[in-house]
């Protein structure tokens, strides 16, 4: 099983933690670090945040929210074993020419440690301030998946498509891991179920209840065979929350739904202590565990 430590970019927010929480990560096992991301925190939010009950995102404006590529970058070399995703990146808001070229260059001087993890965005303020189209983001989202795959794996490639429209062109360097970067979906709609089984090589609910995840996992996988691919291709990365109050057994239930990757919070191991605590809990629960 795999770990994963989530939102690291979060509680990483000044260079000297940034590296800290990546070599002690490292260190007690965990086999990838990982970036969230908003670009903006508007002022006035009526968009539901669709992980709490209450629909109210547990943040404030000035919770730090780093970039979550640079931040990658800035930690690649301090621990250098450990894969560098995002979780998530809101990928309509960004350009895919821009965004294919950052991710090949990481991809390239990592060698070949970039995981994509990415979602359509649930708050329509911050696509307004970006002056972004919140309709048919969905659809937006899937041509930059296809133009950023084609970009990645060859040259003078073109694609025309409704958002994505360009001319023979090339971009390099190519990452190291070609068209294959793994891109993961998240999301815990219908929607995003059926992007996952269309597109990806994993899926990232937000849904840490066990049994609410175990129906996700499922709903992904017979979406898979509608469509005569098999389950087995799209990792399961699921979040690790109530599990902390027993996180060897949580890692017991994981590894019976099928997880093949844990994403801990890094939530757990701000503040004071917290890096003893990270060590604490990779020492319980990761480094018996990890492969």
């Amino acid at each position: 099983m795999k770990f994963g430590l989530a939102f690291a970019s979060s509680i990483g927010t000044d260079p000297q933690s940034a590296l800290e929480i990546s070599r002690v990560a490292e260190e007690v096992g965990f086999e990838s670090v990982w970036g969230g991301e908003h670009v903006i925190f508007p002022s006035t939010i009526e968009s539901a945040y669709p992980y709490t009950s209450d629909g109210k995102v547990p943040a404030t404006p000035e919770t730090p929210i780093p970039d979550p590529l640079i931040w990658l970058a800035y930690v690649a070399a301090a621990a250098p074993t450990l894969r560098l995703g995002t979780c998530i990146l809101i990928l309509p808001q960004r350009n895919p020419l821009v965004l294919a070229k950052e991710l090949a260059t990481l991809d390239h001087l990592t060698g070949g440690r970039v995981e994509l993890g990415i979602g359509v965005g649930w708050m329509k303020e911050e696509f307004d301030a970006l002056g972004v189209p919140w309709e048919r983001r969905g659809r937006r989202n899937d041509e930059y998946v296809e133009a950023m795959r084609l970009i990645w794996g060859g040259s003078h490639v073109e694609y025309h498509g409704e958002f994505v429209d360009f001319d023979p062109l090339t971009c390099t360097p190519r990452p190291d891991q070609g068209a294959d970067i793994p891109i993961l979906v998240g999301g815990d709609t219908d929607v995003a179920i059926r992007r996952a089984a269309r597109l990806a090589d994993g899926y990232f609910p937000g849904e840490g209840d066990p049994e609410r995840l175990a129906e996700l996992i499922t709903a992904v996988g017979q979406a898979c065979e509608q469509r005569d691919r098999d389950p087995s291709e799209v990792e399961i990365n699921a979040m690790f929350g109530a599990h902390m109050r027993d996180p060897v057994a949580g890692v017991e239930i994981m590894r019976d739904l099928g997880v093949g990757r844990v994403m801990v919070p890094a939530f757990f191991f701000g503040g004071d202590g917290g890096m003893d605590r990270l060590r604490a809990f990779g020492e319980a629960a990761v480094t018996p565990n990890a492969s």
